[in-house]
């Protein structure tokens, strides 16, 4: 016996200006992967994988505004989707590609960003950016012209220059090791990545579109996954996912940063549950959620 999921990836949301009121989500559902009942990942046919777009003005009754046949996979994220915020644009990564493995298939690090118009209607995919391999985090900064996606196959972020509807590739900045993911300070001035297997947090420096790795590393907790910075910029905090991406049964932690010293640095580390992986602080920077694997990618 075997069960079909449909993977839901991760939620980008943003006013976007369809309405007065309009509020747009973005969700990457991966057809591809679903598991049997001892936890062993099946891997199906691609072509049925969607980007939807998702209006939730009304809580209650929330409408798809498009569907669009664009490829995506759980495996690579965290944060691959995200909207600029004059609600204009979506951009969303594909880590993986799918390729035929003889009679079956499996994946592979793909090099691919969708760029959506969010202002068409039905919003629309409009163009396609190479970027490096595995794109994986991504972030955009609060004036909307920047944006950095982390490449975990390639061990380097890609910086993209944002004007109107194009997206254009500027530069690569090479990081050594993997980076999971990336997270941009509300003044636009640095940038923060998490290096997933050397348990650290890079820091970075950015100068108009000009983005520099600085060397400066801050030790995380085990295998950090994921990373936001609070609207006031004093704090971030990562996702210490604990094993290398799986959950094991025991917890783990998020890492605090200080952003107000000089250099930033790890003040504090909160235990939370068993793998936390998604993770996002709320607009008003007072609560902040990680989501716990705890299992869920085993036997159910």
């Amino acid at each position: 016996m075997r069960f079909k999921l449909t993977l839901p990836l991760v939620v980008a949301l943003a006013l976007a200006p369809l309405s007065a009121h309009a509020q747009l989500m973005i969700i990457g559902n991966d057809e591809k992967v679903t598991w049997d009942d001892a936890g062993k990942p099946l891997f199906l046919p691609p072509g049925k994988d969607t980007v939807s777009i998702v209006d939730i003005s009304n809580r209650e009754a929330p409408r798809i505004l498009a569907s669009l046949p664009l490829m995506n996979s759980v495996f690579g994220p965290p944060t691959n989707l995200q909207i600029t915020p004059d609600g204009k644009l979506g951009l969303v990564a594909n880590s993986m590609a799918w390729v035929q493995d003889g009679g079956a298939w499996k994946p592979a690090p793909d090099t691919k960003l969708y760029v959506i118009d969010l202002t068409a209607n039905p919003p629309a995919h409009i163009a396609t950016v190479e970027v490096g391999k595995q794109p994986s985090g991504l972030a955009i900064n609060r004036a909307g012209d920047l944006a950095l996606v982390t490449n975990r196959a390639d061990n380097s972020i890609s910086v993209l220059a944002i004007q109107g509807k194009e997206v254009k590739l500027i530069d690569t900045v090479p990081m050594g090791e993997m980076v999971a993911a990336v997270a941009i300070t509300p003044d636009g001035k640095r940038a923060l990545a998490v290096k997933f297997p050397g348990h650290k947090v890079a820091m970075l420096e950015i100068n108009g579109q000009k983005v520099t790795y600085t060397k400066y590393d801050m030790p995380a907790g085990l295998w950090p996954y994921n990373i936001d910075i609070t609207p006031n910029g004093k704090i971030a905090l990562t996702a210490d996912n604990g094993n290398a991406g799986a959950s094991d049964g025991h917890v783990d932690t998020v890492s605090v940063i200080d952003l107000e010293t000089t250099p930033p640095r790890i003040i504090d580390r909160v235990v939370v549950g068993d793998a936390p992986e998604g993770f996002a602080i709320s607009p008003t920077g007072e609560i902040a959620v990680a989501i716990l694997l705890n299992g869920s990618a085993g036997v159910p």
